[in-house]
This record gives C-alpha cells, structure tokens and sequence, in this order.
C-alpha cells in the first residue's frame, strides 16, 4: 500500500515530536522534506530524522510533485495565509491549531479546499487518544447516564517564564483560548455533539509580561488578547457546558482536566492536551478508575496526520477534519469575544462525529 508523502512548512518547538512520531512509529506516511524560515532549524531535522530533502521556502515544497500532504506548523496567525498557499498550489493541507485567526478565515480555507477538491484538517488530535476515546464509548454507552453538564479547566500563570519565544501566546490567534482552548472544545464536542450557543467574560490581567526565560529575558510582550476567559456553552444535546482557560492563575492543587456530569454519575476525563490518563468514574461514593481501552495513550502527536494521510489515500473522511476544526474555531472566537458585546452568540456551525478509533491493529498501523 503506497505510502502518503508529507512536507513540512516550520520546523519549531512542536515539530520535534511530528517527527519522531512519523518518521519512527506511523508506519503509513513518509515525511520526505521540510522547510522554515531559521534554516538551521530545518537542517536540523533533515540530520537527525534522517530527512531527504531540505527546501529553500513552501513555495519549493509546495512545487514538489512528490509531496501529497502540507503539515503546516507556523505561528498561529500565519496559519491561515500557508494553508491557502498550499490550497492554490493543490496541495491537501493538515494544520496545527488554529485553523486560523478568526472563523471569516478559517471558513475562507475550508470554502477554496472544496472548491479544488483538496481535503483539510488539524490539530489537536489528541482526542483521537486512549482517553478520550474511551470517555466516549463509555458515555455513549450510558455509563454515567444522560450528561446534564460538563466543565473543562486550564489554568497556568503564562509562557514568558519558560518558552524560548513566548510572544506569540500574547498576540492574534494566540491567548489561552485559541492556544489552549482547541484541546478542550475539540474533546467536548466528541464527547457530547455540536456546540449551539456560547457566551463568556474575559479580562487581559496583566497588559505587559516580562520574559524571563532565554534568550529573550528581560524583553517585555504588550498583550493584545484576553488572559482568562470564563465561557459557557449550550450543546446541541441540551448539555450546558463551562470552559475556563487561563495565563493568569498560579498552579492549583486540582490538574487540568474535563468533568462530565451525568444523571448516574461523574466522569473525570484527562487532561485533553494529553493522549492518556487516568478515567475515574463515582456515582455518590468512592471514586473509581477504570482502565483504557483503546490504543495511543503515549504523546502520539502525528496520530491525526497519520489518519488523514490514510483517508486522503482511501477517499474517506478524516477524523481530524475541517468541519471539526471550523466549529472548534467559531465556538473559541465567540468564547473569546462574547465579553466585548456582552451577548449569547449562536454558533451556526456544526460538527457530525465520526467513527470512533479502530483497535487492536498493530502499532502505528491505523485501518
């Protein structure tokens, strides 16, 4: 079975597990080239995966016949303008997260992908994980009864202490809500269907940080985005959901995680920014936990790709699609903004779930 090729547009902080994940445990995709605007970042990878080709700029990659796929991992407010070059040149195009900066963009991208007849997707993928895979056959199942509620919690106190370029997270289509928030409202609506209406309050705590970790330490970021969001949401199912995300809070005795709240019991999901974790399950008395039964519970970043490489090649829908990725953005950009109108905001996109992950297939085999 012929293997689907991919490039890379951006080699940064994140791509370093992509490339592990797909060049050593993903048996049906083939990375054969990357690119970046710092070039040694780019020799970098071609030396120590072992890379085939290194390209001058995306416009080379995107020229290269043998390349099937675009892995677009750019800032985030440059995701919108790759992911269209890549679109124009007939590329089919998996982005990190966001698919843009705001749903006029994102819907743009999706629209010219159907137009040439391309497939779109993205990140996060890690829904497609042990955990939450599991989280959803049990509440599909009725495990913890009809969901009246669930609530997802991200709080950390910022990049600037510890990221070597933090000042992206302060800046468009960064924030805790775009950066952090698609883990969150990508798992919830696997777990409980289409978000219908969303509102929020939101606050910038503190309007300038200071870097302190290197090499920028002592530069200061003006931050141009909300810092904490407080959000609610109304699922198609008649679930009410919360969602905080947070660059203002000192650390928590409680980790981030998901509650899902049932008429029959309380369901903990993991942290949605992981593949595994712990499920624990109480019904009124003691907690219980219970064991994970699907695969990838490891940090399989590239698990998505590797499922969209194969639809690509089968002709069928990826679970990492754009309708995901669309209604994951509107939910976030009205979370995001609905503070500065002070209103509910329908959500007029929706997502259909699809079929849960296949078990039992050899490592890094996905059908």
């Amino acid at each position: 079975m012929r293997k689907m090729k991919i490039g890379f547009v951006g080699v940064g902080a994140i791509s370093g597990i992509y490339l592990q994940n797909l060049t050593r445990l993903f048996k049906e995709v083939e990375v054969v080239g990357v690119c970046d605007l710092i070039r040694e970042r780019a020799e970098r990878a071609v030396e120590e995966y072992g890379i085939p080709r290194l390209y001058e700029d995306m416009y080379e990659l995107f020229g290269d016949d043998e390349v099937d796929i675009v892995l677009n991992i750019t800032r985030p407010d440059e995701h919108y303008a790759v992911t269209k070059a890549a679109l124009m040149a007939g590329k089919h195009v998996y982005s990190e997260k966001p698919l843009a900066s705001t749903p006029e963009l994102g819907a743009e991208l999706v629209k010219l992908a159907a137009d040439k007849g391309l497939v779109l997707g993205g990140a996060p993928d890690t829904f497609l994980g042990a955990a939450v895979q599991t989280a959803r056959k049990m509440i599909d199942s009725g495990f913890i009864g009809d969901v009246v509620s669930a609530a997802g919690f991200m709080k950390c106190r910022g990049h600037e202490s510890w990221h070597p370029d933090p000042e992206f997270y302060y800046k468009r289509g960064g924030g805790p809500m775009l950066d952090m928030g698609p883990y969150y409202v990508t798992a919830m609506v696997n777990l409980l269907g289409s978000v219908t209406w969303a509102t929020s309050m939101s606050r910038i705590t503190y309007p300038e940080r200071t870097i302190t970790s290197e090499p920028h330490r002592g530069e200061v970021i003006k931050v141009d985005v909300p810092t904490h969001v407080a959000g609610i949401m109304e699922f198609e199912n008649g679930a009410i959901g919360t969602l905080l995300t947070s660059f203002d809070i000192y650390p928590t005795e409680c980790r981030d995680f998901i509650e899902v709240y049932g008429t029959e019991g309380t369901m903990i999901v993991p942290d949605p920014n992981n593949f595994g974790g712990k499920i624990r399950v109480t019904r009124g008395g003691e907690w219980e936990e219970y064991d994970l039964e699907f695969d990838y519970s490891e940090n399989s970043r590239g698990l998505g790709l590797a499922d969209f490489a194969n639809a690509v090649r089968d002709g069928r829908t990826p679970r990492a699609n754009c309708q995901l990725t669309y209604h994951a953005l509107e939910v976030m950009t009205a979370l995001n903004n609905a503070d500065h109108v002070r209103e509910h905001v329908k959500i007029k996109s929706r997502y259909d779930r699809t079929a849960p992950m296949c078990v039992g297939l050899p490592e890094g085999i996905l059908d």
